[in-house]
């Protein structure tokens, strides 16, 4: 092939690999558009619950009272009191200042699955504050937890996580291709103002703006969903980037297996051994953490688990800079029996650990809530541009021009970027399933419409 042919035939390719980035864009701001334009508008209620719950769990949260907190015995002992009931808590959150409560939480079947009822203890006159449920490891409170169980399943539960999966799977390649096309478009004569031309040189120019924030959403949205957050759970342990946690078995070490009282100790996988833990195990407990250097304000106890399991004390403190260093301490005598320190974390795992705060707006605080919002708010903003521009250039009903598919444009393409396309797409939808199987969908829709368009059919139809 002589060389003008070969330019020829490559900047052919280029348009028809442009043309069909087009078109994938269009399907994907179309067809997964809704779902994005729920995660952006549940994404900044969620960034902005911070402040919300200071002011709708005011007085849980907050005491005006002054004077020296009282030993955590006391306080365990005022919430059993409180909740009538009598075993152990399955986890304590020592008041992190003045002026704020503490958080004492119970296993109870009253409340929802992955959730304790917590009671807010004031530290210095014992009085009850508030008595909530609080969701998951991270403790938040009931309108957290319904906005968080918005944006991640539309409060669907389990199957709803699909529509999540589905828009973090989609918008990293959205974002990516809106920076392809703006990248080959840059060089056109800017538009009139009236012009449809000038809505999407502005629909670009944002995106542009907001793509690396876009992509991030995707990216730390997917460790979270239930199919490619486990793939890429599986690729980090493969690596070795899993993040680093304390031990809580007691096998191995003899001064825990020499423990006459072991068996004694609370488990709150539904094993009832809260009663054999003392209230004053906590002070020991804590005690014991503070010595070994957990000196962080938010800091979590919890009993064994079982009777071979230790405590486990954790800092809690998710803002800049984390404090996340935890320590496993021997029922009997309070020693330390594993640790670990943030500071020694591999880079990956500081990584995961930054990336998942700053998703949800709490790393640098309300610099970070404004970044989110701000990304989000585009986010929805092109989403809703997107579809004017797609509502204005619609086929009407006197247009008889064949429609622009996927399939037409890949049959014009050589052998080779047919099978790099498909070495490429193969892959991608293994480790992002849900991606995977709605492009099955697209190229489904897509191949019908090109077949229903082609002049045979058309001819028989006519």
């Amino acid at each position: 092939m002589s060389t003008p042919m070969a330019a020829a035939e490559r900047r052919r390719t280029r348009q028809l690999l442009l043309a069909m980035i087009t078109r994938l864009h269009f399907y994907v701001g179309l067809f997964v558009g809704p779902f994005l334009l729920i995660a952006a508008l549940s994404g900044i209620a969620y960034a902005l619950t911070p402040q919300l719950e200071q002011w709708v769990y005011h007085d849980a949260l907050t005491t005006q009272s002054e004077g020296k907190a009282q030993p955590l015995a006391r306080q365990i002992a005022a919430a059993q009191a409180a909740a009538g009931i009598s075993t152990a808590p399955a986890a304590v959150r020592p008041a992190p200042a003045a002026g704020q409560t503490t958080r004492v939480m119970f296993d109870d079947p009253g409340v929802g699955e992955f959730q304790h009822r917590a009671l807010f203890i004031d530290p210095v006159t014992l009085a009850v504050r508030g008595d909530l449920p609080v969701y998951g490891t991270s403790g938040v409170l009931p309108l957290r937890t319904t906005i968080d169980q918005l944006h991640r399943s539309l409060l669907l539960g389990e199957p709803g996580r699909l529509y999540s999966e589905l828009a973090a799977s989609w918008l990293w390649l959205l974002a990516l291709g809106g920076v392809v096309l703006w990248w080959q478009r840059r060089g056109a004569r800017r538009a009139p103002a009236a012009n449809p031309q000038r809505r999407r040189q502005r629909h670009a120019s944002l995106g542009i703006v907001a793509a690396l924030g876009l992509v991030f959403f995707s990216a730390t949205g997917l460790t979270w969903s239930k199919w490619a957050g486990g793939n890429i759970a599986e690729l980090r342990h493969a690596w070795g980037w899993g993040t680093p946690s304390v031990s809580t078995s007691l096998k191995g070490h003899e001064a825990a297996a020499a423990d006459p009282h072991a068996e004694h100790h609370h488990g709150a996988g539904g094993m009832d051994m809260g009663a054999q833990v003392t209230d004053a195990d906590f002070d020991r407990a804590l005690a014991a953490a503070r010595h070994a250097g957990l000196l962080a304000g938010k800091i979590e106890l919890q009993p064994p688990s079982a009777p071979d399991r230790a405590w486990k004390v954790r800092e809690i403190g998710r803002e800049w800079p984390t404090e996340v260093d935890q320590v496993a301490l021997d029922p009997h005598s309070f020693a330390v029996l594993d640790r670990t320190d943030f500071t020694t974390f591999p880079l990956a795992a500081k990584l995961t650990r930054w990336g998942i705060d700053l998703h949800m707006g709490v790393l640098f605080g309300l610099p970070n809530q404004l970044v989110l919002v701000a990304v989000a708010g585009s986010l929805a903003t092109l989403i809703c541009w997107g579809y004017r521009m797609w509502w204005q250039r619609r086929p009407t009903s006197g247009t008889r021009a064949a429609p622009q598919t996927l399939s037409a444009l890949f049959v014009q393409l050589g052998w080779g970027p047919r099978l790099g396309m498909l070495l490429v797409a193969l892959p991608l939808g293994l480790a992002l399933p849900v991606m995977g199987a709605s492009l099955l969908l697209f190229v489904a829709i897509d191949w019908l419409r090109w077949r229903l368009s082609s002049p045979a059919s058309v001819a028989r139809t006519a």
